[in-house]
This record gives C-alpha cells, sequence and structure tokens, in this order.
C-alpha cells in the first residue's frame, strides 16, 4: 500500500510538471528524479508507466521519457446500441440468463483508493506474501533447459506428482491437472459437470466468485445451508432429490465465507449422499495453506478417502503466495477426467511452463516450509487482534464462529442494519469491508459483513480499521 501511494504521488507531481517540457522533448533521467524525489528506482519507473498510459509521457528504451505529443482529435464515437438487442435475443432461449455479475467478486480484487484500510482483500498482504523466494524461483526456473519451450497439456510431471501427493490417499499425478487458479479450475469444473440449464447445489453462504461462474454457464445454484460444522447432511440430501442436481459443489475446510471446517461424522455422510444420488462433489481445497498456528491436525481433503471418484478436487497455490502466482490443480477419477482435460485445453492451451516450473522451484526449497510456518504465526495473530477489536470497540455485531485457518471473519449485523449504508458509510470513514448478500444464491436470512485480516499489514492497522468501521456503524445506527 506504501508503495502504491508513493507512485501515485510521484505521478501526480511529474504530471503538473509536463508544462515545463515541449512536445517531444526529454524529461530528467530516471536516476535524477530518484534523487531529486528521494524515492526508489521501481517508484520512478512505475510512475512514469502511469503517465505512460495516461498517454502524456512517451518511453523508449536506452532513451528516456519524452513529454507525448498532443493527440489528434478523436474519431467521432460509433453507435453501440444494436448491441442490446443482439445480446438479448442471444440468450432468448436460455433456461437461465448467462449474463455476468462480477460485482461480489471485484470486491475483493479492486484495490482501495489510498489512505483506506483493506478489510475486503482476498489476497495476502504484500509484507506476508514469499516475494523474495518467488523471485529467486523465477529466476531459477527461467534457466532450467526447456523452460520457454510448450509444457504437456495436462502439465508438468513432477509439478502433478506433488500436487497428488499434497491431496494424499491413492490420488496419482495421472489424476491430476495443471490449472491456471482456482478460478479457472472452478470454471473448468462447473463446465464438465453440468449442461445450461441444470441445477447446482451450492452452501450458503458461499464464495461469490463460483456463484457467478455457474450463472455465466447458464446453471441454477440452489442453495444448502451450512452451520459451524460445515453443510447439514439431511438439507443435501434433500436438495438432491427435489431438484435432481448432478453437482454439489462446496469449500470442506474453512469454508468461505463462514470458516467452517466439515465435521469428521459429516464427511462420510456427504459423499454417501452423493454417491446415492449419482452425483459429483467439487471440493474447492482453497485455504489448506492458510491454517493458523492452533489449528491442530488438519482433516484430509474429501478426495483423499473417495475411491469411486465422486469427488473432483481443485487446490491452489495462489492464496498462500500471491494473486499473480496462479497455479492450481485439478483431481479426478474415472471417464470425467478426460472431459475437463479437454475443456482446459480448448479455454487455455495449457498454463504457461516458466510459471510452471517456478512453483516446482519454489515448493520444493527450503524457503516455503518456512513461510508457511511464518504466515500461520501472522494469521493468527491477525485473527486475534481483529476478533478482539471487534469485541471491545462493535460488540453488537456478532461473531458466532472464529476460524483456525483461512484470512477472514464472518459478522452477523443487527437486525435492521443496512448493508449497503454501512458499507458506503465504512469507505466514507476509510475503510473497505465486503457485504455479505452476494454471498447468497437466494434470499439472506440477515445482514452480515465479512472482513479480511490477511490484506492490512499488520494489528496497528486493524485496530484502526474497526475504529473507522465504529465510526461508520454509528452514522448509520
Amino acid at each position: 500500500m506504501q508503495e502504491r501511494s508513493s507512485v501515485d504521488e510521484l505521478a501526480e507531481r511529474l504530471r503538473t510538471e509536463l508544462d515545463r517540457y515541449s512536445p517531444g522533448e526529454k524529461l530528467p533521467s530516471s536516476r535524477s528524479l530518484v534523487d531529486r524525489f528521494r524515492v526508489s528506482p521501481v517508484t520512478v519507473s512505475r510512475a512514469l508507466a502511469q503517465l505512460a498510459a495516461e498517454g502524456l509521457v512517451v518511453t523508449r528504451p536506452g532513451a528516456g521519457a519524452f513529454r507525448a505529443r498532443p493527440r489528434t482529435a478523436a474519431t467521432a464515437t460509433g453507435d453501440t446500441s444494436w448491441q442490446e438487442v443482439a445480446l438479448s435475443a442471444d440468450g432468448a432461449a436460455d433456461l437461465v440468463p448467462r449474463s455476468v455479475d462480477a460485482s461480489g467478486v471485484l470486491v475483493s480484487l479492486a484495490a482501495p483508493p489510498p489512505g483506506v484500510i483493506e478489510f475486503n482483500g482476498g489476497y495476502l498482504h504484500p509484507s506476508l506474501q514469499p516475494e523474495r523466494a518467488m523471485s529467486a524461483a523465477l529466476a531459477r526456473a527461467g534457466r532450467r533447459p526447456g523452460a520457454w519451450g510448450r509444457p504437456p497439456t495436462e502439465g508438468l510431471a513432477e509439478l502433478r506428482e506433488w500436487f497428488a501427493r499434497n491431496i494424499g490417499g491413492a490420488v496419482t499425478a495421472a489424476e491430476v491437472l495443471i490449472t491456471a487458479g482456482g478460478q479457472s479450475a472452478l470454471t473448468t469444473a462447473l463446465r464438465a459437470l453440468a449442461p445450461p440449464g441444470a441445477p447446482v447445489l451450492v452452501e450458503s453462504p458461499t464464495y461469490p466468485g463460483m456463484l457467478a461462474i455457474a450463472r455465466s454457464a447458464g446453471l441454477r445454484p440452489v442453495p444448502v445451508p451450512v452451520d459451524p460444522d460445515g453443510v447439514r447432511p439431511a438439507l443435501l440430501a434433500d436438495a438432491f432429490r427435489a431438484t435432481g442436481a448432478r453437482v454439489f459443489v462446496c469449500q470442506p475446510l474453512f469454508q468461505n465465507p463462514t470458516g467452517a471446517v466439515l465435521a469428521p461424522e459429516r464427511r462420510g455422510e456427504v459423499l454417501r449422499i452423493a454417491r446415492e444420488a449419482g452425483a459429483f462433489v467439487v471440493e474447492d481445497d482453497f485455504v489448506r495453506r492458510l491454517v493458523h498456528e492452533d489449528a491442530g491436525p488438519l482433516p484430509r481433503p474429501l478426495a483423499a478417502d473417495d475411491p469411486d471418484g465422486v469427488v473432483v478436487h481443485v487446490s491452489s497455490l495462489t492464496k498462500a503466495t500471491s494473486p499473480s502466482f496462479r497455479v492450481s490443480a485439478l483431481a479426478a477419477r474415472g471417464p470425467v477426467l478426460e472431459r475437463l482435460r479437454a475443456i482446459q485445453i480448448v479455454d487455455t492451451f495449457f498454463v504457461p511452463r516458466p510459471l510452471q516450473e517456478a512453483a516446482l522451484e519454489l515448493v520444493g526449497s527450503p524457503a516455503w516450509p518456512r513461510h508457511l510456518r511464518s504466515i500461520s504465526a501472522e494469521l493468527k495473530a491477525r485473527r486475534d487482534a481483529m476478533t478482539t477489536a471487534l469485541r471491545l470497540g462493535l460488540p453488537d455485531l456478532a461473531l458466532p464462529h472464529i476460524p483456525s485457518g483461512g484470512y477472514h471473519l464472518w459478522l452477523r449485523l443487527p437486525d435492521g442494519t443496512a448493508e449497503t449504508a454501512l458499507t458506503s458509510a465504512a469507505l466514507r470513514a476509510g475503510v473497505a469491508i465486503t457485504p455479505g448478500r452476494p454471498y447468497f444464491s437466494a434470499e439472506p436470512p440477515a445482514g452480515h459483513l465479512r472482513l479480511s485480516f490477511a490484506a492490512v499489514a499488520g494489528p496497528q492497522e486493524i485496530q484502526e480499521g474497526v475504529r473507522r468501521l465504529r465510526t461508520a456503524r454509528e452514522e448509520v445506527a
């Protein structure tokens, strides 16, 4: 956040000085800008890139930066109104509209304005990311023989083997496909398993990105409630009988957003119910590597206890590393594996080989277990800091479950509190929060908030963020 703020500030200062230069005139060198403004070379480079993107500056490798020449008059704006008819007519025969609402996903992807505390983030703060280890892994990967060649379409054998070992059970490398992030893997899975118009059972509440995937594929998400022990098996069985669904998507470990872990006695029940319904279980094991220091032994993935090919397993390295380190895996057994593989090839061909090689370098280095231990301790400290601050500053927000993994808390608002009004007031107070409504595929039982403690700089920023949220709460009370 500090680096981004410095870049914005430098870009603004350079923007105000551009009138000193004639169009095409060279600007001061990067070295002189570093000395003058006392910033890093990276900050100068990014600020100039920002101005270049705005069309104010032209950069020439080896020559420097120059003030851009005035743009020619813009061409007349075209008439795109015809698209309303074309897009509407295209979906007229669809049983379920296939338009995409990405607002629930963008909440956790969009960077807040400078100075706003990021309680809505879905990734680790830069201070928690293994940047040095990733950079070293990428450098080593680039020097591997054949690193820039075409990889096998299903992924590098060594990386598939690593994911298979981490899933456990009888899962083998031959049953694993390497994919470009968990979102891509879920998209492939839902397209492979259900035709447009079909129902798909989902946990309620659940990850908005998965709901968006389902709807964009023309599927009908059907909610199945969860409690602190995960999805409720009796209601899952009822939903299968009532809908005839052949797919259930779940997050058995540190579910998003509730943080629930599927109870041991429910694990076998879920697999049995799905098997009797002739259905697949898509297991999104998205934060297994974000376990907290006090969690204790973790349950195995459902896929590790599934000999019959009921489970299609999704796991990823992204949450534990960086949003740009998009390497994940799909694991499945039986004929469905070939269908998954075919869709993956058609959609993306393959995951870039340098990224796969870098993933192998990273997880095989001594830095990897050190990183996992470090974030385990850091996430527990941040979770405890947020929990304490909320109990002291906002005791009327109910916190029914404190998770021992993941990166967020799920709070229930007092009856009558408007999510939208509180979200807007919080942003005015300088803290970005995530409203609960996008996590429900049907009418929510109450107002909720999801607050992330992983995307902020540390405990002090958490305390300040809760203080700002209390100000917003008082405004809308």
